[in-house]
C-alpha cells in the first residue's frame, strides 16, 4: 500500500518534469524556426517520445498557447502600459515600437502576433485584451490630432505582418534594419501633412488573413 502511494508523486512528478522539457523545449525551436517548426524536432530536444509530446498536447495550438502564453501576456501588458503615458503619441509611438522589437527578437513570437488561435482560449483573450487597449491608444492619439485620422485598427496588424517579412529578410545581414522601417511607418502614421490612403483590409479580410497563416504554421 505504502509502496502504491509513493509510486503515484513520482509519476506525477516525472509527468511535470517532461511537460516543463517540452514547453522549453518548444520556446527555443519556435524562437529558432517559427510556430511551423516540426513537433518532432521538439520532441527530440525535449529528449522525450513524440507519444509524450503529444499527451501533454494533442494539438499544435495547445503546445503554441503553453510556449507563448507569457509572451501574450508581455504583449497584453505592453498596450496597458501605453496607455499611462500623458502623451498620447507618444504611449501609441512606442507600444508599436515594442512590439516590433519582440518580433525581432523572436521568430516564434514573430509567427504569433500574426496569427489568431482559436482553439487556445486563453492565448485569444490576452490577443483580444492588447487589441481593445490598441483601439484606445489609436482613438487617444486621433483626437489629439497626432494620428491620421483615416488610420483604423487592422493598419497595426497589417505593420505587424510586414515587419515580420522585414525581419525574417534582414535577419542576418542587417538585424536592426526592422528599427529603421518601423520608423518610416510610424513618420507615415503622423496627422501632419498626411495624404488619403487606398482602403484599409476590413476586419473580417483581416482575420481571414491571420487565420491562413496559422493553418499554414500549424500544418
Amino acid at each position: 500500500m505504502s509502496d502504491s502511494h509513493e509510486a503515484r508523486p513520482s509519476l506525477r512528478a516525472d509527468a511535470a518534469r517532461n511537460r516543463r522539457r517540452i514547453v522549453d523545449a518548444a520556446r527555443a525551436v519556435f524562437a529558432e524556426r517559427g510556430v511551423n517548426a516540426p513537433l518532432d524536432e521538439i520532441a527530440r530536444r525535449a529528449g522525450v517520445g513524440n507519444a509524450t509530446l503529444y499527451r501533454h498536447f494533442p494539438t499544435r495550438d495547445a503546445l503554441v498557447a503553453a510556449a507563448f502564453k507569457d509572451r501574450l501576456a508581455e504583449y497584453a501588458s505592453a498596450a496597458a502600459e501605453a496607455l499611462q503615458s500623458p502623451d498620447p503619441w507618444e504611449g501609441f509611438g512606442r507600444y508599436v515600437e515594442r512590439v516590433c522589437a519582440m518580433q525581432a527578437a523572436d521568430h516564434g513570437a514573430c509567427d504569433v502576433l500574426t496569427m489568431t488561435f482559436p482553439t487556445a482560449g486563453g492565448l485569444e483573450e490576452l490577443r483580444d485584451r492588447a487589441f481593445r487597449d490598441f483601439v484606445e491608444l489609436g482613438r487617444r492619439a486621433q483626437a489629439a490630432g497626432q494620428l491620421r485620422a483615416d488610420f483604423v485598427p487592422e493598419d497595426f496588424v497589417l505593420l505587424l505582418m510586414a515587419n515580420a517579412g522585414v525581419v525574417r529578410g534582414t535577419r542576418e545581414a542587417a538585424p536592426s534594419a526592422w528599427k529603421r522601417f518601423v520608423g518610416l511607418v510610424l513618420d507615415g502614421c503622423r496627422a501632419t501633412s498626411a495624404q488619403p490612403l487606398p482602403p484599409a483590409p476590413t476586419p473580417a479580410q483581416v482575420y481571414r488573413t491571420m487565420r491562413r497563416l496559422s493553418r499554414r504554421g500549424s500544418g
